[in-house]
């Protein structure tokens, strides 16, 4: 049974939100966050980036206490305020390919991911984990939530659905020209349900922020060894997550860009691939897949539709069968020598929500030599590898939505 309890939260005050949410730090172009730390005082980078108080560039244990001094401005000059009790907040995304996201912004349970009740699909660095729990313990806050994701639920949606019928309590658009929405949902009945409905929902999945859950994990057991009067209810025994139901989860692929061909002439790449893909030259016309176990490729100005000989290759467990695994067991590593793609420097990849002419543009500049596309992976392919214990490769998945940082603030 998933523990899923309120918060709350800090908050922009109602007139500053479109100016306080900002994407995750690392999304932006050194150009792009210039433009906003030079023109918005009250951009949420400047509590992430504050050396640019400075004009300096800070990093470590001197950043995270910068990061904590910044904060504090903000609540102290009334940017920020806290909500008086603990609420759920009903946050939704229309994206400008009218895309639209409902979910629930709430705390999750350490002890149930612990307890693998919140399953994972994939690997965590151990060195992040404890660089984030330092920076967590030192700032003593998170802005941006886990996205999870849970079956879709009746009760939970009518409480949404019913809600949504109010104003809402945060209306703004980004210059992405995605609108964001926020409800208080504050009545207790309303409350209790949502808890109790979550009681009821066996397994929870990680969806996106694995390095942020497994660092609240390492939080919650420092805070516990340091708090001789711990009891379990504390703020650090949990971490802010965005509940959103299956149905409504929008994943896309990651496809591969790779430097060069191993040493191999074009010719011999393409006999050793004929080995296990049926190959059809598709010319200059952009081509992409549209089953599993089918790949295109671009080499050479050209694109190429890969279909896996099934004949000759066995799937031996469920992550064998996701394509971004498939890719790199049949063509990535025993072809092109690409054994770790996690810190092998010639991989790349490319969101599949980008445009095909991102991956064309790349390859014929001369950077990567060979491209690969595939269709994204599922939510049943997700569950199936996570309820199994296995890990998916890096950059399997790229899901949305994509929340705001500074939006909702959870505290510990």
């Amino acid at each position: 049974m998933a523990n899923i309890k309120p918060f709350k939260a800090v908050r922009p005050t109602r007139d500053k939100v479109s100016l306080v949410a900002s994407r995750s730090y690392q999304s932006y172009t050194q150009a792009e966050r210039e433009a906003r730390l030079d023109h918005n005082p009250y951009s949420f980078l400047h509590i992430v980036n504050p050396g640019y108080k400075y004009d300096k560039e800070i990093s470590g244990v001197a950043r995270y206490q910068l990061v904590k001094n910044r904060y504090s401005e903000f609540k102290e000059d009334g940017v920020f305020t806290q909500d008086a009790s603990p609420y759920f907040y009903i946050y939704k995304v229309v994206d400008r390919d009218n895309q639209v996201f409902n979910g629930i912004v709430g705390a999750a349970s350490v002890e149930d991911y612990k307890n693998n009740i919140i399953k994972k699909h994939e690997d965590t660095i151990a060195s992040k984990e404890v660089v984030f729990k330092d920076y967590l313990k030192t700032v003593g806050f998170n802005a941006e939530p886990v996205l999870i994701t849970y079956p879709d639920n009746t009760e939970v949606s009518s409480i949404i659905k019913k809600k949504q019928e109010e104003r809402a309590e945060y209306e703004f658009t980004t210059t992405y020209r995605d609108t964001h929405y926020l409800w208080l949902i504050t009545e207790k009945e309303a409350i209790s349900a949502i808890i109790n409905a979550f009681n009821n929902i066996p397994t929870l999945y990680i969806a996106d922020g694995h390095h942020r859950s497994s660092s609240s994990e390492l939080l919650c057991l420092d805070c516990k060894e340091q708090n001789k009067t711990h009891n379990g209810t504390e703020n650090y025994n949990y971490f802010m997550s965005y509940f959103i139901p299956e149905s409504e989860l929008k994943i896309h692929e990651f496809n591969r860009l790779v430097k060069d061909l191993n040493g191999l002439t074009k010719e011999e790449f393409l006999i050793q691939l004929d080995a296990i893909y049926r190959i059809e030259n598709r010319g200059a016309i952009p081509y992409k897949p549209n089953k599993k176990h089918h790949f295109s490729m671009y080499l050479d100005g050209e694109f190429y539709s890969l279909h896996l000989r099934k004949s000759i290759y066995t799937f031996k467990n469920s992550l064998d069968k996701l394509d971004a695994q498939l890719l790199y067991n049949t063509i990535l590593k025993p072809i092109l020598g690409i054994t770790d793609v996690r810190k092998n420097n010639r991989i790349d990849y490319l969101s599949g929500k980008k445009e095909i002419v991102s991956l064309v543009n790349k390859i014929d500049s001369g950077k990567f030599r060979v491209g690969f596309g595939m269709i994204p992976a599922n939510i049943e392919e997700l569950k199936s590898i996570a309820d199994d214990g296995l890990k998916m490769p890096p950059k399997s998945t790229f899901i949305e939505p994509k929340l705001r940082s500074g939006v909702t603030i959870y505290e510990f």
